[in-house]
């Protein structure tokens, strides 16, 4: 293949109608824009979400809630779900990851009492509900809180 032989894949590119070039083109004089208004103007259209002047439908619904800019958001497991490990393997974040178990963490893991553990394994997360630890303690292992 040489430079000169290069194509764009089938499909990949569109014609685009080259406007304000001549009355021949079919889209000449005004390009497509019509004769007068704000539209036709250069730099000229509207905001987003503007109505004409009417109250906006993103100003006229009720709002509700708020986002706490100090909330921490963990990633869940349950407790069910580390019975894949060996009997006294340290269960880490990087470990969770590896084994794709958990994908993105956000500010740590946090270990759910769903399920039963059969292994005494040491886990080592963010936080853990009370039914979660209680079962890891139980199957004779640990949590650490990290």
């Amino acid at each position: 293949m040489k430079l000169h032989e290069l194509r764009a894949a089938e499909g990949s590119t569109k014609n685009r109608k080259r406007r304000g070039r001549g009355r021949a083109t079919g889209q000449g004089t005004t390009g497509g824009r019509g004769m007068n208004g704000q539209k036709s103007r250069s730099g000229g259209g509207v905001r987003l979400g503007f109505e004409g002047g009417q109250m906006p439908l993103y100003r006229r619904i009720p709002k509700r809630g708020f986002t706490n800019i100090f909330g921490k958001e963990y990633t869940e497991i349950n407790v069910e779900a580390l019975n894949r490990f060996e009997a006294g393997t340290v269960v880490t974040e990087e470990l969770l990851r590896e084994e794709g178990l958990v994908k993105q963490v956000k500010d740590g893991v946090k270990v759910l009492g769903q399920g039963n553990l059969e292994k005494g394994i040491t886990v080592q997360a963010a936080k853990f509900t009370k039914s979660a630890a209680e079962k890891i303690e139980a199957a004779g292992g640990k949590a650490e809180v990290v």
